[in-house]
């Protein structure tokens, strides 16, 4: 596929990626981004106090001037949420008219950027289709389940102009944690008149690591998380109704505009993503 070269499309997309202790995946993303057939990309990565050597790796592919240490830079003390505080501090720091804040356990679709910079001609922010990548069954379960919550209240844009970004101030990092943020964002984003759409190119999100243990242990570890947003938004909201409704997340949210096709195509991997609900949920109701 040809390359867009900057003199061809002089939009400028600035990538930025959060990280702690992610030197298993950070060399990964800041490659497949080079690959990109975009080329008009600025890679900032902000680290927050990682333990192993991300940093160096992603120097060693980037510079000194696109890698931060964000307690250098600022007082996190009040911080709620540090990955908002991470990627507000990267805007700050970059210079594109476009936003992109993937995970640093994600890689993509070598024509994303490509086919975001042209969609966001016409639209101020973007959702992406993410595919998971897992390991056996637990694996293919976690994939099937997420592929229904695409351009949902349950995801969350990943790509945003810089005007919006700017206009709504980037994540609510003081009273919105890590959890419901990127929920939050995209809130604030829609009542700020931002226009949303959907990529077809997609986004892979690498949980080879990931067991179906340590999965309920961190959504558990979400459930204290959701109550300053929820507070904030009102517990009327039309999307938090959906995103704290057992019968939006068990049941609507799989079969609305047609989807009930895709889950009973594939009984297995349908009944494995309700086994997978169940299991949190009591696994919510044993901690309490």
């Amino acid at each position: 596929m040809k390359k867009i070269m900057p003199n061809e499309n002089n939009t400028l997309v600035s990538v930025i990626i959060s990280t702690r202790n992610e030197s298993a995946n950070i060399e990964r993303i800041i490659k497949n981004l080079k690959c990109q057939t975009y080329s008009n990309i600025e890679i900032i990565v902000v680290d927050n106090g990682s333990s192993d050597n991300t940093q160096k790796l992603a120097i060693k592919l980037l510079s000194k001037e696109n890698v931060f240490h964000l307690p250098h830079y600022v007082d996190l003390t009040n911080v709620k949420n540090f990955r908002g505080a991470q990627v507000n501090f990267g805007v700050q720091k970059s210079k594109g008219e476009l936003i992109f804040f993937p995970d640093a356990d994600m890689t993509f679709d070598n024509n994303l950027v490509e086919e975001a910079v042209g969609k966001m001609e016409l639209f101020d922010s973007l959702y992406v289709p993410e595919i998971v990548i897992g390991n056996g069954l637990f694996g293919k379960i976690r994939n099937f389940e997420r592929s229904f919550y695409n351009s949902t209240c349950i995801d969350a844009v990943r790509f945003v102009t810089r005007h919006y970004f700017e206009k709504v101030n980037g994540f609510d990092e003081k009273n919105i944690a890590f959890a419901p943020d990127d929920w939050d964002l995209t809130k604030m984003l829609k009542k700020s008149g931002a226009s949303m759409n959907i990529t077809q190119s997609v986004k892979y999100h690498h949980e080879e690591s990931l067991s179906l243990s340590s999965y309920l242990r961190k959504k558990i570890g979400y459930v204290n998380t959701f109550n300053a947003y929820i507070e904030k938004w009102g517990s009327d909201d039309e999307d938090v109704t959906k995103q704290f409704s057992l019968k939006y997340r068990y049941f609507t949210v799989f079969i609305e505009n047609g989807k009930w096709r895709k889950l009973i195509s594939r009984i297995d991997l349908a009944i494995g993503v309700y086994v997978l609900r169940i299991l949190v949920g009591v696994k919510y109701l044993f901690n309490r």
